[in-house]
């Protein structure tokens, strides 16, 4: 036994060592620890930061606040059920576990509900959906379809043990019995319901060459945000928008309003009045129909009295008085203008004999055949005359032309080229060199010979002769 300052050290003491864990063991002493001292099940709220939503469906991301980040995961099956869309920046409560990973020896909490702090999930999803459709156009005026005025067919999407559909078709036919009403069953609320509901508007628009149907009511009764949630899904929202028979959207009572009635083309606050707004009213037809009724009786009586006062005035006339009046002044007419014509064509075609006559006269007389053989006589001198002296100026013409070809052979510029003479131009300018200034020196320099060939060089010094002495 050794003491050193106060210290005893016995031999068991010393021979014995710290046990080495390995990586795996350590991790599974802290999963241990973990479990054993944390809650099963807690609550965080903090800021969602990097973000990602792997393609696995899986969903990793970092919850921080001012003084610390903690590593998240959310599996595919939970986040399925988070109705709005996680950000960046987002302040949530996220509820869950924390265990260890394992694999890179960090703890991380494991969400299976998310929530956003400060307002409802459904809510905030609501707003999300609805800023969304929104900025594409789904809810935009323009593209709302009119309804018919007067819908004799009509289908109806709903459930068919709910109130909705009661309040619908007793509104209807009150309003307007003759109208044929299709139901297409579907259900309106839970899991599934909005893919449902969207598939039925599909499929009665394929069917619609057969059904013919005026105007489609999709809707159900009132209840929570919960229980109208199918109608709030994008791919319900999208159907309504793609629909070529015209939608009126008839969710819950007044103060409920979903994304599928705005993106309906038309909105009824109730069930009950989507009847209403389908269909007029049969008595106010009615009473319309009268209505016209009287004023075009009216109308009719009153054209028909103006018609037999003209009638009246037409017949007291002359001409139906004696009627052959009006026939026998034409056929008189006929008869005169007959004669004019008649008389005219004599008159004419007798002048035209005369003229004839003097004009055969003043033929014989000129002897056209003796005229004609003098004529062709001096034709044919007139031609040898021309000809002759066409030749003559040509002639000379010519004798002209040689001698202007042998002055142009002389001026040429260039004839000089093949006594062994150039022609130098500056490239630079395009001009001929005639005189020191008209090159600068590295100026490129064409030269002119024979036979079209050229020579290019380039200006490396210039020297005046007279200067140089």
């Amino acid at each position: 036994m050794v003491s050193r300052a106060g210290l005893i050290i016995t031999s068991s003491m010393a021979t014995k060592k710290a046990k080495i864990y390995t990586v795996s063991e350590a991790t599974s002493l802290i999963k241990v620890a973990l479990e054993q001292n944390l809650p099963s099940r807690l609550a965080v709220a903090g800021e969602i930061s990097d973000w990602k939503h792997h393609s696995s469906g899986h969903c990793y991301f970092s919850l921080k606040d001012a003084n610390g980040v903690l590593p998240c995961v959310m599996w595919k099956s939970s986040f399925n059920k988070v109705k709005f869309a996680p950000a960046d920046g987002m302040a949530i409560i996220a509820t869950g576990h924390i265990d260890v990973y394992p694999p890179q020896g960090k703890y991380q909490f494991y969400a299976d509900k998310l929530e956003p702090a400060g307002v409802g999930a459904l809510r905030l999803a609501f707003e999300q959906m609805a800023k969304k459709l929104e900025a594409e156009g789904l809810f935009d005026e323009e593209h709302k379809k009119p309804l018919s005025r007067y819908p004799m067919r009509i289908g109806i999407v709903t459930s068919r043990s709910g109130a909705a559909l009661i309040d619908i078709a007793d509104s209807i036919y009150n309003r307007w019995p003759c109208a044929k009403m299709f139901l297409y069953p579907s259900p309106v609320q839970g899991e599934g319901a909005a893919e449902e509901i969207a598939a039925a508007i599909r499929d009665l628009n394929r069917q619609n060459k057969e059904l013919r149907l005026d105007v489609l009511i999709v809707g159900r009764g009132g209840g929570s945000l919960e229980d109208l949630w199918a109608f709030n899904e994008e791919v319900l929202a999208r159907a309504i928008f793609a629909s070529k028979i015209p939608v009126i959207s008839a969710v819950g009572h007044e103060i409920d309003v979903t994304i599928a009635d705005m993106a309906a083309d038309a909105r009824a606050s109730t069930p009950t009045k989507a009847g209403m707004i389908a269909v007029p009213d049969m008595q106010e037809v009615l009473g319309q129909l009268e209505g016209a009724e009287i004023r075009l009786k009216t109308y009719v009586e009153s054209r028909l009295k103006y018609a037999g006062q003209n009638l009246e005035t037409i017949l007291a006339s002359s001409v139906f008085r004696n009627p052959y009046w009006l026939v026998n002044n034409a056929l008189q007419r006929a008869d005169e203008v007959q004669t004019r014509l008649t008389e005219s064509a004599k008159s004419l075609l007798g002048q035209l004999r005369r003229r004839l006559a003097v004009a055969l006269e003043l033929i014989m007389r000129i002897e056209p055949g003796r005229l004609l053989a003098e004529s062709k006589v001096q034709l044919n001198n007139l031609y040898n005359t021309a000809q002759a002296k066409i030749w003559n100026v040509l002639g000379k013409r010519k004798l002209q032309l040689t001698a202007l070809e042998n002055k142009l052979v002389v001026m040429n510029p260039k004839s000089v080229l093949s006594r062994g003479y150039s022609i130098t131009t500056n490239k630079r300018t395009g001009k001929i060199v005639v005189k020191l200034e008209d090159v600068e020196l590295e100026d490129v320099l064409t030269t002119e010979l024979a036979s079209q060939n050229f020579i290019e060089s380039r200006v490396t010094n210039k020297q005046n002769s007279k200067q140089a002495n």
